[in-house]
């Protein structure tokens, strides 16, 4: 596990070369990933739309800021994600935000469909769910993972398959609703939760 981490991280980009690179693709009509479809495409210019705005929008709390200055260990968060899936720019450009609190953490980002060995040991009910945050030490040690999306928006996901036994377009539009109104506050919460019970 941890000769694959450390590969991964050697290919890993930053938050800025993350947004450059979706923006770059997109000028050529292209979306992350191996597979190119309009679908894909067209998700990708949303979502770069979406991260544009919470970057200049996202309000990281009192709570978040004190529970980030418990980290004094050097780490970095490895997150994998691609530029057409919504839940990834709803949360990327907040958990962004919250490491810019502290010098003692280093994002850096992998895409998914180039990095499948990293996914593969970290899947979601079997899934490849994205996006997936892996916090590691200076070792390559595990310390904490997250992902694909806040505990709540897991639950809301959770309750409508239960009922509907899979989720559809309209639910989609729904959880991006719930994103909007909810302005990173359960994805902050999250993190709170993990840090305070890691006490890292």
């Amino acid at each position: 596990m941890k000769k694959i981490i450390q590969k991964s991280l050697e290919s890993a980009i930053s938050y800025q070369g993350y947004r450059s690179l979706v923006s770059d693709l997109l000028a050529d009509g292209k979306s992350t990933g191996p597979n190119q479809s309009e679908a894909l495409t067209n998700y990708s210019l949303l979502n770069d739309k979406r991260m544009k705005r919470l970057d200049k929008t996202i309000k990281i709390s009192e709570e978040t800021k004190e529970a980030f200055k418990q980290i004094t260990k050097k780490q970095t968060w490895l997150l994998i994600s691609e530029g057409w899936c919504g839940d990834a720019a709803q949360n990327i450009p907040v958990i962004n935000k919250m490491v810019e609190e502290n010098e003692n953490i280093d994002l850096k980002i992998v895409l998914r469909d180039d990095h499948l060995e990293l996914m593969d040991l970290f899947l979601t009910h079997g899934g490849r769910a994205i996006p997936k945050l892996i916090a590691v030490d200076e070792e390559q040690n595990v310390l904490h993972t997250w992902g694909p999306r806040p505990a709540v928006a897991t639950k809301m996901v959770a309750d409508y398959k239960e009922e509907h036994g899979s989720v559809d377009a309209e639910f989609k539009k729904d959880l991006q609703v719930w994103y909007n109104k909810d302005k990173g506050q359960s994805t902050q919460e999250d993190f709170v939760n993990s840090l305070t019970a890691n006490a890292v």
